[in-house]
C-alpha cells in the first residue's frame, strides 16, 4: 500500500495503560485518544483501573471507549509486591485485549513494557511510551528488594526493546534511556521525543486579578507524593514572607493575607498521599504560616483552571522531573513558572523569559517568587510569552499531528 493511500485510512487504535487517573501519563494518554479520535481513527483505550469520579472530563464525553480488565487483581499484598502486582494487572489486561477483540492496527503501551511480546505475536504494530525507566523510580536500598527487581527491571529493559517504536516524553528522559538501557543503546534503538501537551482551548481565558478568596496566592499543583518535593515550595514562601517583613515591602501583613495555595491529585488509596499531605500539614505548622498555606488536594478540573486562572505564578518543585505536564498548564494559562533547572523544565521553561529556573533551594525559588511579586507587568509580560511557546510547540493539535505520523510511519 502507498503511503499516500495508507495515510486515507482511518486506524484502529488500542491503548494499553495500566490506572487511568488523573496524573501525568493519564493526561498524556487521554491527549493521545483525544486528538487521534478528533482525526477520525477508532481509539479504544484499555485499563485495569477506571474511576469516572476521579477522572480527567475528556474521559466522559464518549470521543473513545473504554475498557475496564483486571480491577479485581490486588495492587500489592501489605504494601509489598506493587511492582509485581502492576505488571501482573496489565498482562491480564492484555490477555483480555487479544483474546476478546479482532486485531488492532496499532496497539499504544504505556508505562508497562512487559505486555509488548503479547501485542507483537498479533499482527498489530506496538508502540512503547517510556515516560522514564522503571527501574531508576524503584528503590533498590537492601539486598532483598535488590533481588526482588533484578528480574523485573531485566524484562522492562528487554521487553522494551521488541517495540516497533519507542518514544519518550524529553531530550532529558531520552539521555537517560541511553544510559540506563545499554544493551538497547547498543544495538541502535533510540528512543524518539514526542513532548506530552496542553489543548490550549481550555485555557483560553483572561488572566484575572490574582487572588484566592480574596488575597494574592502564589500556586503549586502536584500530586501529593514525596518525590515532587511540594516542602520546598512551603520553604520557600516562608522565606518570602520573612524578607517581606524585614524589608517593608508587605506594609500590614494582617491585612494583604499573600497566600501559597497548593493542589494536585490525591488518591486516598495510596498511604503515601495520606502521609504527604500531613507532613505538609506539619511542616507549615512548624514554620508558623499554616494560616497562609490553603490545601486543597483532589480538586476539580474546573477548580484547577480557576487556580491557574488567579495566581500570581506556577511554583513546581520536583527536581530532575521527566518532563512535567503542569507547567505547560500553567504556561498555557498566561502564567509564568518557577521551576528547578534540571530534567524536562529545562526544555518548556525559558529561563527570564516564561519565568525562572532555580537551584532545588529555598533561597532561589524566594528570591524568584519576590521578582514576580514585586513587578507584576513582568509577570504578566512573562505569561504573554509563555502562551505563545506552549502554542507553538506543546500544543495538542502539535502533538496529535506528531503522533499519527509516527503511527503511519512504522505501518509503512
Amino acid at each position: 500500500m502507498s503511503s499516500s493511500s495508507l495515510r486515507d485510512r482511518k486506524l484502529r487504535i488500542a491503548i494499553c495503560h495500566p490506572d487511568l487517573g488523573i496524573g501525568g501519563a493519564e493526561r498524556l494518554i487521554v491527549d493521545a485518544a483525544e486528538e487521534l479520535a478528533t482525526r477520525g481513527h477508532h481509539v479504544h483505550i484499555f485499563t485495569a483501573h477506571y474511576d469516572p469520579n476521579r477522572c480527567f472530563d475528556e474521559t466522559k464525553q464518549g470521543n473513545f471507549l473504554i475498557t475496564v480488565y483486571g480491577d479485581f487483581l490486588p495492587r500489592h499484598i501489605f504494601c509489598r509486591l506493587h511492582a509485581v502486582f502492576a505488571y501482573l494487572r496489565c498482562l491480564y489486561v492484555a490477555v483480555c485485549m487479544i483474546c476478546l477483540w479482532s486485531s488492532f492496527d496499532i496497539v499504544l503501551v504505556d508505562q508497562v513494557s512487559a505486555v509488548v511480546p503479547l501485542f507483537k505475536c498479533t499482527v498489530s504494530k506496538v508502540i512503547f511510551y517510556c515516560h522514564f525507566p522503571d527501574l531508576l523510580l524503584a528503590r533498590h536500598v537492601t539486598m532483598a528488594q535488590r533481588l526482588y527487581r533484578r528480574p523485573i527491571d531485566w524484562l522492562e529493559e528487554k521487553t522494551t526493546g521488541m517495540a516497533d517504536c519507542v518514544l519518550v516524553n524529553s531530550k532529558f528522559t531520552a539521555s537517560t534511556f541511553a544510559s540506563t538501557f545499554k544493551s538497547l543503546d547498543a544495538k541502535g534503538i533510540k528512543p524518539q521525543v514526542l513532548y506530552p501537551s496542553v489543548n490550549i482551548d481550555q485555557f483560553d481565558f483572561r488572566p484575572v486579578q490574582p487572588q484566592v478568596d480574596g488575597w494574592p496566592f502564589f500556586l503549586s499543583i502536584n500530586r501529593f507524593e514525596r518525590k515532587k518535593n511540594i516542602g520546598l515550595a512551603i520553604s520557600a514562601f516562608d522565606l518570602l514572607l520573612h524578607h517581606l517583613k524585614s524589608s517593608n515591602q508587605d506594609g500590614d501583613m494582617s491585612s494583604t493575607q499573600l497566600k501559597l495555595v497548593i493542589a494536585g491529585g490525591y488518591d486516598e488509596r495510596l498511604k503515601e498521599n495520606q502521609e504527604y499531605l500531613r507532613e505538609l500539614k506539619d511542616l507549615a505548622d512548624e514554620k508558623g504560616i499554616s494560616e497562609r498555606v490553603v490545601f486543597m488536594p483532589s480538586c476539580s478540573t474546573e477548580r484547577r483552571n480557576q487556580l491557574l486562572a488567579q495566581c500570581l505564578c506556577l511554583i513546581y518543585t520536583p527536581a530532575d522531573e521527566h518532563f512535567g505536564i503542569v507547567p505547560l498548564e500553567a504556561m498555557a494559562a498566561q502564567k509564568p513558572v518557577i521551576a528547578c533547572n534540571s530534567g524536562g523544565p529545562k526544555e518548556s521553561v525559558v529561563h527570564n523569559a516564561t519565568g525562572f529556573l532555580c537551584e532545588p533551594i529555598p533561597q532561589s525559588f524566594s528570591s524568584a517568587m519576590s521578582i514576580l511579586l514585586g513587578d507584576l507587568e513582568v509577570a504578566r509580560k512573562m505569561g504573554v510569552s509563555a502562551r505563545e511557546r506552549v502554542k507553538t510547540h506543546f500544543s495538542r493539535h502539535v502533538f496529535g499531528q506528531n503522533l499519527e505520523d509516527i503511527a503511519f510511519r512504522i505501518l509503512n
